[in-house]
């Protein structure tokens, strides 16, 4: 095995390793578990490039537990798509780390471990090419982020928290027993060793396997926030510390990936009869979250529930797109996956900043004034422009930059997400693409309504916040705290000046997710050549 098959490793082995090493360390040694936290999720980001420097030139890697061969052993899988997943992960969790570091890793006990083994179970779920560690996987990011969305402490926090728990145990219980009948029926959990089988299995088997298909698709699509199964969300990542809705903005994200996975791979144009299981449903699933999450961001009148409705909105926005089932498409939507998912973080992070010393009436006052008017007696005080303090600049500058991703408009790489979205559902409109135009004009319809309604929605913050706020104080902010969201901000306008290779990066992990011979080839060994007597 050479050196870049156990590079493939690294992404579960460093977190483990290090929430190993900081259990034991109480909290009066929290500076050397922020050491380590920062070394481990560095590194996480070193590895995180390499591996997608390797998968940019079409090598998927395997790593085999143990040596035994696939599809005995439990094997980690790094294509185009598993690393695109863990650079962005790791990006968004350092800078969440960072962010942190100014006082919420303070403010509960075990932060910085639970954060280690939170990256663990993403890495590992992003890398694994079988079902049941799969399911692993999931049980220890969400036992960890548990513990995350509790960290803080408060009523509301763990009233939120509560729920989250409840949900997402009832979904790794559908999670289980979809595995277990796709076990029954199909003998492994290998995903390409499925791949190879789900085709020839037997007609009175079939019921079973697409029953087992159904239960994780619900599991997926719940871990995924997608309608009606995410109402959990909007409290939870409203609720929870700025730099732990930061990094769950990725979470959200493992849901659209597992269904991208799993579906395409295991029910696609070659699954035989299974091809395309579901399809409707995932269109339906994904549109209706997308309408949720847009009527969620209009009504929105805390920017935390501004955020968590945004969440929704891509999350809506990807599922449909994967539901269509094209390349070109489904490219387009794994660009926008990371140009969202690194927006969302610095919002979620510049929420914490802007709201920092504002009262939490002030929001549904500006509301009312909205609605109502302001007194004339008031309007004129005197004062003849506005002082507006570096600092509030700088928040204004940075929301502003966040507005512009979120709704899609130029310069920026949200508006060359939608633009190459909208470009692709054009194009799939040919009758050699197989998509229902009336499918493709709803979707180009709903993708221009969710950048409306989300430019409505910033805008209407915007100027409650920093152009006409009801409480004019400046908030103190550190600079640990604005270089994370200048960092993630930062890293959206390399997406934008590399517009063109990020686009055929993630063209080429979409080809390859729908056509996955190669994944296939590369885990399974070849077969046999029996030998030929002389």
């Amino acid at each position: 095995m050479n050196l870049a098959a156990h590079l493939v490793m690294l992404p579960v082995l460093l977190p483990l390793v290090a929430a190993a090493l900081m259990l034991p360390l109480g909290e009066r040694r929290r500076p050397l578990k922020v050491m380590l936290n920062l070394a481990s999720t560095l590194a996480l980001v070193a590895v995180a490039v390499a591996l997608a420097m390797r998968a940019g030139t079409g090598a998927v890697d395997v790593y085999r537990l143990g040596d035994w061969p696939a599809p005995f052993a439990i094997v980690l899988v790094a294509d185009r798509l598993a690393a695109l997943m863990l650079l962005a992960t790791s990006v968004l969790a350092f800078c969440s780390l960072l962010f942190s570091l100014a006082r919420w890793h303070r403010v509960g006990v075990h932060f910085h471990p639970l954060f280690q083994f939170l990256l663990m179970g993403l890495n590992g779920a992003f890398l694994t090419g079988d079902l049941f560690n799969l399911f692993v996987f999931f049980e220890v990011l969400l036992v960890a982020s548990y513990g995350l969305a509790l960290h803080g402490s408060g009523s509301r926090r763990v009233q939120a928290g509560m729920h989250y728990i409840a949900v997402n145990l009832a979904a790794s219980l559908l999670f289980l027993l979809g595995v277990s009948l796709i076990y029954g029926v199909a003998g492994t959990l290998n995903m390409a060793d499925l791949a190879l089988r789900i085709p020839a299995i037997a007609p009175a088997d079939r019921p079973l396997l697409e029953a087992g298909a159904a239960l994780l698709g619900t599991a997926f699509l719940t871990k995924a926030a997608a309608w009606p199964l995410g109402f959990w969300l909007e409290d939870t990542y409203a609720a929870a510390s700025a730099p732990v809705a930061a990094l769950f903005a990725i979470m959200s994200k493992l849901g659209v990936y597992a269904i991208a996975r799993v579906w395409l791979l295991l029910f696609g144009v070659a699954a035989g009869p299974s091809a395309g299981l579901g399809a409707d449903w995932l269109l339906a699933a994904g549109i209706a979250t997308l309408v949720f999450g847009m009527l969620g961001v209009l009504a929105a009148q805390e920017m935390a529930r501004l955020a968590a409705n945004s969440v929704l909105v891509s999350s809506g926005l990807l599922i449909a797109m994967i539901a269509v089932g094209n390349a070109e498409v489904i490219g387009a939507a794994f660009y926008y996956l990371v140009v969202s998912t690194f927006a969302l973080g610095a919002f979620f992070l510049l929420v914490e900043l802007a709201d920092r010393g504002r009262s939490a009436a002030a929001d549904i006052l500006a509301v009312t004034r909205e609605a109502f008017g302001e007194d004339e007696d008031e309007a004129d005080d005197g004062e003849v422009g506005v002082a507006i303090p570096a600092t509030m600049a700088l928040l204004g500058l940075a929301f502003l930059a966040c507005a512009l991703l979120l709704a899609g408009l130029p310069p920026l790489a949200g508006f060359i997400g939608k633009f190459m979205l909208l470009d692709a559902l054009f194009a799939a409109l040919t009758p050699a693409a197989g998509l229902a135009p009336a499918v493709a004009w709803l979707l180009l319809a709903l993708l221009l309504l969710s950048s409306f309604a989300t430019l409505i929605a910033m805008s209407r913050a915007g100027l409650n916040r920093f152009w006409a706020p009801l409480e004019p104080r400046v908030p103190r902010v550190r600079i640990i705290e604005m270089v994370p969201v200048a960092l993630l901000l930062a890293a959206c306008a390399v997406l934008t000046v590399a517009a063109g290779p990020a686009l055929d990066y993630a063209g080429a992990a979409a080809r390859a997710l729908i056509a996955p011979q190669d994944y296939v080839e590369g885990v399974l060994p070849p077969p046999a050549t029996p030998e030929v007597a002389p």
